[in-house]
């Protein structure tokens, strides 16, 4: 294991309240700076509450279970009814049937109780996004203590309101997102913020009302492992991929779908999307209104080792997000060699740059005129792909990442030792 010149290397804790990278892109930050971090010759533990991260040999996970009470094999009720006689399991199990997401909250008060035991043990917490009140009083009282946000969820809030179409679907994503307005006072607490754009910075500044002079901005790696130009013969003419989850307003696949049934008119075309759609849900839905469901194909879940494979399949690569934080379906794509249309919505044009098409966010008829210009043009076909690969490699390191983080953790401490 190689360490950064100069430095003594640090004993660093790592929280996420759910942790596998199936999970999302926070489960995926995790494993990978995780990774980085011990690769540079830190002592790394991961402090997870279920689904459990996939992580580094290098790396300690700590297990902190909770209910899971969103495992397939016991949905909405505990694995043991013997678990409900510890109060802040009862307290988890209640917020869930009525309604609410306490899991940041419950895993927050669990991270507590364990590192006023062990917080000898480490030099800096750094917690991914939990923004909990137990994270809180760590912060205050106990330990030099940070925090990633990866974009204001209160974005997530506001898209979700505006599809919600009766009261009380409305009330509905009131209870869900309840646990903001935790975060909101949380993020107060800690003198350094790490986010991974400096678009986001704003946004996070004036969503949280949070000082700009406490943010580190700290691009994603790309897994290079999983995410390269996979050569499998010459690519299709008119098949387009998207890896963005499919129900969720905020990725914006609607508008997709709506520009695919607008060129499938002029030209043959098919779209792979990465993922699955709820049972009678919004695309599912939409997919049989538009007619497109014999040129849409879902794949369900996938391994990580399949990703290049069906980006070498793959004519275009679409981003047809609202809103991004930072937006790694797009730096992933660019990693395969595969052109790249993305909308300009939160970060995401921070993250492509020019070597990308970019269009508004939702809007259907602007994709369609993108994607019907990429499929005619191969020449810019070709330079897209080229410019991608070139951005990835030059900016998106998980390396470049953990160097950067750990001389935010160095900020942080000195302070703390300042102020205590």
């Amino acid at each position: 294991m190689k360490r950064s010149s100069g430095s003594k290397p640090l004993n660093i804790c790592l929280l996420t309240y759910r942790g596998n990278p199936t999970c999302g892109g926070q489960g995926v930050y995790i494993k990978h700076l995780s990774k980085a971090l011990a690769d540079d010759g830190h002592r790394v533990d991961v402090i997870s509450g279920p689904p459990y991260p996939h992580l580094d040999n290098n790396v300690r996970l700590i297990k902190l279970p909770s209910l899971d009470l969103y495992h397939p094999d016991h949905l909405f009720r505990p694995e043991k009814i013997s678990d409900l006689t510890n109060p802040l399991n009862m307290y988890e199990f209640f917020n869930v049937c009525t309604g609410s997401f306490p899991e940041p909250y419950t895993f927050g008060e669990r991270v507590y109780a364990y590192l006023k035991k062990h917080k000898n043990e480490y030099d800096i917490v750094h917690d991914n996004q939990s923004l909990s009140y137990g994270i809180g009083r760590l912060a205050q009282k106990i330990m030099p203590t940070l925090a990633t946000i990866h974009h204001p969820i209160t974005v997530d809030r506001q898209e979700d309101y505006k599809v919600a179409k009766t009261l009380r679907q409305k009330f509905r994503v009131h209870r869900w997102y309840s646990f903001i307005n935790m975060q909101l006072k949380v993020a107060q607490n800690f003198s350094h913020i790490i986010t991974v754009s400096a678009f986001t910075k704003k946004d996070i500044a004036k969503e949280f009302s949070l000082d700009e002079n406490k943010f580190r901005v700290v691009h994603n790696g790309i897994n290079n492992e999983f995410f390269y130009p996979k050569q499998n013969g010459p690519r299709p003419e008119n098949s387009l991929i998207v890896t963005n989850s499919a129900d969720t307003p905020l990725k914006g696949l609607n508008f997709l779908l709506e520009a695919v049934a607008q060129i499938r008119t002029k030209q043959p075309i098919k779209l792979t999307v990465i993922g699955q759609p709820k049972k009678d849900g919004i695309i599912e839905n939409l997919v049989a209104k538009l007619g497109v469901s014999d040129i849409v194909h879902f794949t369900g879940r996938i391994d990580n080792e399949e990703f290049a494979d069906y980006y070498a399949k793959s004519t275009i690569a679409v981003v047809p997000s609202l809103y991004e934080g930072f937006g790694i379906p797009a730096a992933e794509a660019m990693a395969c060699g595969v052109p790249l249309i993305s909308t300009s919505g939160g970060a995401l044009p921070e993250v492509v740059g020019d070597a990308g098409m970019i269009v508004p966010p939702a809007d259907a008829k602007a994709l369609a005129k993108a994607i019907t210009h990429l499929l005619n043009v191969p020449e810019d076909r070709e330079k897209y792909a080229q410019a991608g690969l070139a951005r990835v490699n030059s900016v998106f390191s998980w390396k470049k990442a953990a160097e950067e983080v750990v001389e935010v953790y160095r900020e942080a401490m000195n302070g703390h030792r300042r102020f205590s």
